[in-house]
């Protein structure tokens, strides 16, 4: 009698442990929807309260500077206290020439990094070479100015003589540098998603490796790179501490990479540090800025989803 009582008093612990169980996943499986529904809404509602927030304040902007003179004008001098002028072309070119010379510097560096480690590296390479792009990623872009400021334009200036301190070549190298892992890492994530039998077919067919690199997996994964050309583009055009330190803060419509430029996100620092009243004209003409800035990005984005999907393969 006694035994047959203790088992029926495991027999309820059993159960009664199987019924918490369920009520915890019960619980678990509501609560965890609700919660990453919250988060959704969270990051949606912070992106709207950021569009809001430009479009009011440049709004306001240009309800005292007229739109097509900022558009159109070629001479940026807001301090001016006298006959302040607000041509945002000066400030877009610092910007493009510092993002071309990026784009040169790091798109074939990045691809060839991106297909040696797709086609030819070893697995023991692999763990070397990754490791070191992934600390490149991780220096903090200030570090990288004052790179720029201190190391790279010292030795510019012995090959070019007439390269002033501040220039637009020695910031565009340096962020080219900076985005060489992101370009080189999701180009070669893209390269290797590229099913195997692709090569083995090319190769059997008597291509040698470098053919099979450059005509079969290249093109197969030509939307992937392309996404991560527009990335690291788009991390170029909105680098700041960078051209806030080694580019200088003259704007100057050219395209001479020698001279002294201030990009968007320079000029954005420039006044952020309190060199103008809030609520004054130079106060809102960040977020007029940061609105272009915006705007150029969004561009870039949308034409590489459809690049992307224009050139997707479907494996």
């Amino acid at each position: 009698m006694e035994l047959k009582n203790q088992h029926l008093s495991i027999a309820k612990l059993i159960e009664e442990n199987k019924r918490k169980n369920k009520l915890k996943q019960g619980l678990a499986e509501k609560s965890v929807p609700i919660f990453l529904f919250l988060m959704a809404v969270i990051s949606i509602l912070t992106t709207i309260g950021i569009i809001a927030t430009l479009l009011f304040e440049t709004y306001t902007f240009f309800k005292r500077v007229d739109f097509i003179h900022f558009i159109t004008s070629k001479e940026w001098l807001p301090f001016f206290e006298a006959d302040p002028q607000f041509g945002i072309m000066s400030l877009i070119s610092g910007t493009l020439l510092v993002a071309l010379i990026a784009v040169v510097v790091a798109f074939p560096i990045g691809l060839a990094t991106a297909i040696y480690l797709s086609e030819y590296a070893s697995e023991r390479a692999k763990r070397i070479i990754k490791p070191i792009l992934e600390v490149l990623a991780g220096i903090p872009t200030i570090v990288y100015g004052f790179f720029a400021l201190t190391f790279v334009t010292p030795v510019l200036q012995k090959v070019i003589p007439d390269l002033h301190f501040f220039n637009a070549l020695s910031p565009g190298i340096v962020i080219g540098i900076m985005i060489i892992p992101s370009i080189a890492s999701l180009s070669e994530d893209a390269m290797s998603a590229v099913p195997r039998s692709m090569r083995e077919g090319a190769l059997a067919l008597g291509s040698t490796k470098l053919e099979v690199s450059l005509k079969v997996v290249l093109p197969a994964a030509l939307s992937g790179i392309i996404a991560s050309f527009v990335l690291g583009l788009s991390r170029a055009v909105g680098e700041t501490m960078i051209v806030t330190i080694a580019g200088g803060a003259k704007p100057n419509l050219t395209f001479d990479p020698t001279e002294t430029i201030q990009t968007m996100t320079a000029y954005i620092v420039q006044v952020s540090l309190g060199d103008a009243a809030y609520g004054s004209t130079i106060y809102y003409s960040i977020y007029a800025v940061g609105m272009a800035l915006f705007i150029f990005t969004l561009i870039m984005n949308l034409i590489a989803q459809w690049i992307s999907r224009r050139f997707r393969e479907e494996y």
